[in-house]
């Protein structure tokens, strides 16, 4: 069984938190004991070493930046200190070319990584999984996704971007020029509106993820190409607007997308406090309510969010690190779901979205 990871912020846990995912997430807690790492990113949960051997064969890696003005929940003053924060547009394109150029450099670095461009990339990659093939030989394939559109300087630039590889793009996380988003509401702008006509064009992927419900529900009626939400859960369990409604997940739905859940404590209460634990049956229960809501297990997946910041500490019970993602499928074969459709949930919802959108 291979698993398809939508939402990894890989780039920027390297270069914001100095983690070498070369390393296995063993390799990493031993490099980091005794340092203000622990303290400051959490326990490592990933490593490359680890996701092969956990069967991640493709990882939806981000290009993510934060708004310098952004305020963390829980706070009542701006507690920035990313240093690929951004306060204009300029910086903000500048700092995620740093991560786009660290992907670039990655994948000729590390033969076990591979950037997906192209079909016959992403088929590449699989073969790679296939029964009878080398297992030291396996790769895993990254699918660029942009979190936050405002590194776009102007919609007509996506161009540009899907040029150098992005193939999946969030308009949102906070407010951007583009839309609202979380804890920001808001609809599409007018530059939302033309970025997202841009976006067809290529027929690039628009991920709904943090996304304001009003532009989320814009988006669904309006966005000619293919929708998924690489990382967001049911309000049904999480009720704030940083998840999907009911309505948004049925319509999602209708329009044949996916939304991967994500793996973070913080998401999967409404009134979380720190420390607050996620029993692994509610990651179940969710795949539960997505497959009865909408009728079938073809529109849910995995996003888990993992970066630096949110450690082992703040993952559902169970989930150590990204080699025990499989016991999702496990779990979901135990509720008596069937072999296809626990591939399905676990990575062949989300691969028919890429088949569908890589040229």
């Amino acid at each position: 069984m291979i698993i398809v990871d939508a939402h990894r912020d890989i780039a920027y846990e390297a270069l914001e938190s100095d983690r070498d995912y070369r390393r296995s997430v063993a390799e990493t807690r031993a490099h980091e004991a005794g340092s203000e790492h622990p303290h400051r990113n959490g326990l490592s949960t990933t490593g490359l070493p680890d996701a092969i051997e956990g069967g991640m064969a493709v990882v939806g890696a981000t290009i993510f930046t934060e708004p310098a003005s952004y305020v963390p929940w829980g706070s009542d003053q701006n507690q920035t200190y990313s240093k690929l924060a951004y306060n204009t547009p300029q910086e903000a394109h500048d700092a995620a070319m740093k991560q786009l150029d660290w992907y670039h450099e990655f994948v000729t670095e590390v033969p076990s990584a591979k950037l997906v461009l192209t079909k016959a990339d992403l088929e590449a990659v699989l073969a790679t999984w296939a029964d009878g093939t080398d297992a030291t030989k396996r790769q895993q394939g990254f699918v660029l996704l942009m979190e936050g559109a405002d590194p776009v300087i102007e919609p007509k630039q996506f161009g540009e971007w899907y040029e150098r590889g992005i193939r999946i793009l969030g308009t949102s996380w906070s407010r951007t020029r583009y839309a609202g988003g979380t804890r920001a509401p808001g609809p599409l702008t007018d530059s939302g509106r033309e970025l997202l006509v841009e976006m067809s064009k290529y027929n690039a992927i628009l991920d709904l993820s943090h996304m304001a419900e009003e532009a989320c529900m814009e988006s669904l009626q309006t966005y000619e190409g293919i929708i998924i939400a690489s990382h967001a859960n049911p309000r049904h369990f999480c009720d704030t607007d940083r998840h999907l409604s009911d309505e948004a997940i049925k319509l999602l739905a209708e329009r044949d997308g996916v939304m991967g859940l994500v793996m973070l404590n913080l998401f999967w209460k409404t009134d979380y406090q720190p420390g607050d634990q996620t029993p692994f049956s509610r990651v179940l229960d969710a795949v539960d309510y997505i497959c009865q809501l909408t009728g079938s297990a073809k529109h849910v997946g995995i996003g888990t969010d993992w970066f630096a910041g949110v450690g082992s500490d703040g993952v559902p019970e169970e989930l150590d690190s990204v080699s025990d993602l499989w016991k999702i499928g496990a779990g979901l074969r135990e509720r008596g779901y069937s072999d296809a459709d626990v591939e399905a949930v676990m990575s062949g919802n989300f691969l028919r979205k890429l088949r569908e959108a890589l040229p």
